[in-house]
């Protein structure tokens, strides 16, 4: 009797050591189809803005090198499922890292923390993504002004070099609201190619082999030139 009793406790606490790691696998955000649209909706302004901007702006790499012409950015298709949100996870003692640029120049970012959030894979499961989160402060040495604390994320995946752009992709993270508590959404739809994707006159930064990613993330923006 003892023993028996003894082998439903066993198998009871077998069941609910099985129930909380099921219970802690990675889960995609429930999406409405209001959420759905609204997110679509948002990007497709998005990349209108974006079209509008290289399209007429004095600042456009197209507008600024006429040796290059804007035929428009070619996307993958928006996917809701892979906008997600995350507190900021800094790093208690942030290092200060080489960044190379395209040209060879040596640049020095703090590499701040990371984010991480739900996406689907490439089977269909959903996996953890983890991307570094970098920060800067830009100073206007005349007025001696200090700008907000901008973050960058830039990654390169197994997409790189063959449908997007060789030295990898970039994507806002936003300025730093110094509060452990505030998600900060991260949209992939909006990864983006930085200018030295488009003109030979921009040196860009070159993601970091920790800032390599071992699958595809078919999302955001696609390689331009051939």
């Amino acid at each position: 009797m003892k023993s028996l009793r003894c082998a439903h406790i066993a198998a009871g606490l077998l069941c609910a050591v099985a129930f909380a790691s099921c219970s802690h696998r990675p889960a995609l955000p429930l999406l409405t189809k209001a959420d759905s649209l609204r997110i679509r909706e948002d990007n497709l302004a998005y990349r209108m803005e974006k079209d509008a901007f290289f399209a007429r702006d004095p600042h456009s790499p197209f507008v600024r090198d006429t040796s290059v012409r804007y035929h428009g950015i070619n996307w993958f298709p928006i996917d809701p499922a892979f906008r997600g949100e995350s507190v900021l996870h800094a790093y208690a003692d942030p290092e200060t890292v080489v960044v190379m640029g395209t040209k060879g120049e040596a640049r020095r970012q703090v590499r701040y923390g990371y984010v991480e959030f739900p996406v689907p894979g490439s089977n269909g499961a959903p996996f953890l993504l983890r991307l570094n989160v970098y920060k800067f402060t830009r100073y206007d040495p005349e007025r001696f002004a200090r700008y907000p604390e901008t973050m960058s994320i830039w990654f390169t995946d197994s997409t790189t070099g063959h449908e997007t752009y060789e030295v990898g992709r970039y994507l806002d993270a936003g300025e730093d609201l110094h509060d452990p508590n505030h998600r900060y959404e991260v949209d992939l739809n909006k990864s983006y190619n930085p200018y030295c994707a488009y003109s030979t006159m921009y040196s860009c930064a070159v993601p970091r082999k920790e800032d390599r990613l071992e699958f595809p993330l078919r999302v955001g923006e696609m390689k331009y030139h051939d």
